[in-house]
């Protein structure tokens, strides 16, 4: 059928018109990759209609090497969806803060700007959709070259050696995680997805290579953890978030990171196995390092004087959320985590920009103090940024609280009490520096209104309002998204 060849184009698409992005002037590079984009979230909308209506999956060969060395493009109801989230995160994001493009980004990098914004569609839709744990990594790569560009290409200080932090950093976790691919493909000489799962089974079998099968499982763990900023490896994240342009924020913070963790989860379920997975161990210590970075990172974010950088280490916590439910290793917690991936990327893609236009009418301080006010100087920042925020903290009819809900019920036995403990006490920790910020900016001050704060902002008010109403979907509508989720995970 035609449509089937649209795993296809969500990749070659963007990736061959990169180019195309990269020799136009600034306004028409723009207008390219919006509409790129654009094409890109109606065909992954029309694909996951088409999956949800026959409700089977369907792979898709490129070209016609077979096994081990083949690649294949793989779609279930969870790929689509997935793929959906991302293209529309991703738009959104960029008109959110098109504006701010033009003055945190030189004229003459503009353009860069937005041909690096259409290499990371290519990658993040690649990832969603590969079947093959390679071209998983090649593409992985192509996303972290582009995210160190969407750090740099900003004009404030400190970005280059935010970007430097944050290339050491992947380029480490990169090299862990190609070696822990190396011993995969040596114990089992496969490639794809499934072939490999086969195999490792019988290898666990036998219990010859569990040191080896240990040790490869252990190194791509290490390896994405490190990409994801899971604690302890997440010191490069408060820099490149903090730093960067809102659109290349709310970019790096909703999308890369997911990127990584839900490939992660591709190969943990369908190339490793959630039985071999549990049985080797590691699952015992994702389980406490996830724990002590809910814990963690919600106590650096009340540490913080900088609104920009309290939000960035929240993330810190948010990560841990999905990981923790990756430890429980089930079917039902690997749902739990796709649905928490996209409860927080819509709460954060919407806080970074909130934020900005919150910062902008403060007349550009970024410390709470100075914030007094700005909610009401700029209302639909000021409202976007409650949604955000009582999403994270978990207030019912929003994502973030069916997230939580999710996770905590997908856990059992000691993994249920370490998970309802750290929720629990990280639930209490959000409250506190996201309250004190939504206290702040309904705080009366004494700074006047102006007729700057209040003018009206078409791209921001358009992407701002969908953002408020995705929350509000991915919250009343949670049972449907997790159903959806969990269909495309039995096809698995």
């Amino acid at each position: 059928m035609l449509w089937q060849n649209i795993p296809i184009l969500l990749v070659l698409l963007p990736l061959g018109l990169s180019s195309l992005t990269a020799v136009l002037k600034p306004k028409a590079s723009r207008a390219l990759m919006l509409g790129v984009n654009t094409v890109c979230l109606c065909l992954s909308a029309i694909m996951l209609c088409e999956v949800i209506i026959n409700g089977e999956a369907f792979t898709v060969k490129m070209g016609e090497v077979g096994a081990p060395f083949g690649n294949e493009l793989f779609v279930s109801h969870t790929e689509a969806f997935v793929a959906v989230g991302f293209d529309l995160i991703m738009l959104l994001s960029l008109t959110a803060s098109g504006r701010k493009v033009k003055q945190d980004v030189a004229p003459n990098r503009t353009s860069l700007f937005y041909t690096v914004c259409s290499l990371m569609l290519a990658a993040l839709n690649a990832i969603t959709l590969t079947n093959d744990i390679f071209s998983g990594y090649v593409f992985l790569e192509i996303s972290t070259i582009a995210a160190a560009a969407l750090i740099f290409v900003s004009n404030a200080r400190g970005t280059l050696m935010a970007s430097m932090r944050y290339m050491i950093m992947n380029l480490l976790g990169s090299g862990m995680f190609l070696f822990g691919l190396a011993i995969l493909y040596s114990l089992t000489g496969e490639l794809l997805f499934p072939s490999m799962k086969d195999k490792l089974a019988l290898v666990e079998a036998e219990g010859k290579y569990s040191g080896a099968l240990f040790m490869g499982l252990t190194l791509i763990t290490v390896g994405l953890s490190m990409k994801s900023a899971l604690f302890p490896f997440h010191t490069w994240l408060p820099n490149a978030y903090s730093l960067s342009t809102p659109a290349s924020s709310s970019i790096l913070s909703s999308l890369v990171s997911k990127a990584y963790i839900f490939l992660y989860i591709k190969i943990i379920s369908k190339s490793v196995g959630l039985d071999v997975f549990m049985q080797s161990g590691t699952a015992n210590v994702l389980l406490a390092y996830s724990a002590l970075a809910i814990v963690i990172g919600s106590i650096d974010a009340i540490q913080q004087h900088n609104v920009r950088r309290m939000i960035s280490y929240s993330s810190v916590a948010q990560i841990g959320y999905i990981f923790l439910a990756i430890s429980f290793g089930t079917d039902r917690a690997m749902g739990a985590a796709i649905f928490q991936i996209f409860a927080h990327s819509a709460a954060k893609a919407m806080l970074f920009p909130a934020v900005d236009r919150l910062v902008e009418v403060s007349g550009g301080n970024e410390n709470f103090r100075d914030l007094r006010g700005s909610g009401y100087r700029a209302p639909l920042a000021g409202i976007a940024f409650t949604v955000g925020a009582f999403s994270i903290v978990g207030i019912p009819l929003l994502g973030g609280f069916s997230a939580k809900v999710y996770i905590a019920s997908a856990a059992s036995g000691i993994r249920q009490y370490v998970a309802l403990l750290a929720l629990a006490v990280s639930t209490v920790l959000n409250v506190i520096y996201f309250m004190r910020t939504f206290v702040t900016i309904y705080r009366k001050s004494d700074r006047q209104s102006n007729e700057l704060s209040f003018r009206f902002l078409p791209g921001f008010s358009v992407a701002i309002t969908a953002f408020i109403l995705l929350n509000l979907c991915l919250g009343l509508g949670a049972g449907r998204v997790m159903k959806v989720i969990s269909d495309g995970i039995s096809l698995w």
